[in-house]
């Protein structure tokens, strides 16, 4: 075969996504973020684009945020658009798995495939500055008085904020189903009711909040770690009387329909995301704790988490 007619149709091969990734330059990606800009998932799919792309197996990273329902809505068209595409990529984490427990969506995570677990992160809670309550106490005390007067901010249904803010109503013994919960499609939409002093506590990963708590906008007063995080002046749930621990994850899958060789194409490419200076330096800026984890290894680590929260959420009478 000629050599132009031989790249003629290697570059068809990699155009209709025949090829696997490891064969062609740098794959041309794109990332669906099932959020709102602005929160956890929109910052840690940008930083794997930027990251991909620094460590030269992605050419070019698209992005598609589309918000709603602990991220069901972007699972639904992630699934429906992108079967066999070994280009597309779909953030996600612990909070759609609480989402799908809670709302039970036509779609699962089943329909997609699961590459790698990328970070772990804890929630804090925190007040507008002004809020006439100061500490978690506080915030309890008024909860024992009238549960609807407590209104928490946070992520959607089912994500791990509103599962902790039911803990502590059980911890409280408080009745978790009467927990005045207002759900937000995206980090950026929470702030601002948090700031507007339109909800009484608000509850996110610490990075979302950080500029907010280091200017004196926000008071951070409880984080869900089992200790204080490093280099972070706030105190644990547990150090204050509330045995509450429960953390975050986010992780990234790929479409259904995929080869096996197209999947260890993205997850050796995650891989090497990992390991550039764009990605540390995104760990280093938002506080993530690194929790790789790919592959069948990951498949079975999200399996054993639906188990985990589905018991969490009976036990505090989410479901």
């Amino acid at each position: 075969m000629r050599r132009d007619t031989f790249l003629k149709a290697m570059a068809a091969l990699a155009a209709g996504g025949a090829l696997p990734l490891s064969a062609q330059a740098a794959a041309n990606l794109k990332m669906m973020i099932p959020a709102n800009p602005g929160g956890g998932w929109d910052t840690t799919g940008r930083a794997l684009g930027k990251a991909l792309q620094d460590a030269g197996v992605a050419s070019s990273v698209s992005y598609d945020n589309k918000g709603g329902a602990a991220g069901a809505l972007g699972l639904a068209q992630f699934v429906n658009a992108n079967k066999g595409d070994g280009n597309a990529l779909m953030v996600m984490g612990a909070v759609m798995l609480g989402g799908i427990i809670t709302g039970k969506p036509p779609v699962s995570l089943s329909q997609a495939t699961p590459l790698a677990r990328l970070t772990s992160e804890y929630n804090v809670f925190v007040l507008p500055a002004e809020s006439p309550l100061k500490t978690m106490k506080d915030v309890v005390d008024q909860l024992k008085k009238d549960p609807g007067s407590v209104k928490w901010g946070g992520g959607s249904r089912g994500s791990t904020e509103h599962i902790a803010a039911a803990m502590i109503a059980r911890e409280a013994g408080v009745d978790a189903s009467k927990i005045n919960y207002v759900p937000f499609r995206g980090g950026g939409e929470a702030t601002a009711a948090i700031l507007g002093g339109n909800v009484t506590i608000g509850g996110s990963g610490y990075s979302e909040f950080q500029a907010y708590i280091e200017s004196g906008k926000m008071r951070a007063i409880g984080v869900t770690s089992d200790a204080r995080l490093k280099g972070i002046n706030v105190p644990t749930l547990k150090e204050q009387g509330i045995n509450v621990v429960i953390g975050n994850w986010r992780g990234v899958y790929a479409a259904a329909g995929i080869t096996p060789e197209q999947r260890k194409a993205l997850i050796d490419m995650i891989v090497k995301a990992t390991k550039s200076k764009a990605w540390a330096e995104a760990l280093e800026r938002n506080g993530w704790t690194p929790a790789l984890q790919t592959g069948a290894e990951f498949e079975s680590f999200v399996d054993s988490e639906f188990a985990s929260l589905r018991a969490i959420m009976v036990k505090s009478g989410m479901i």
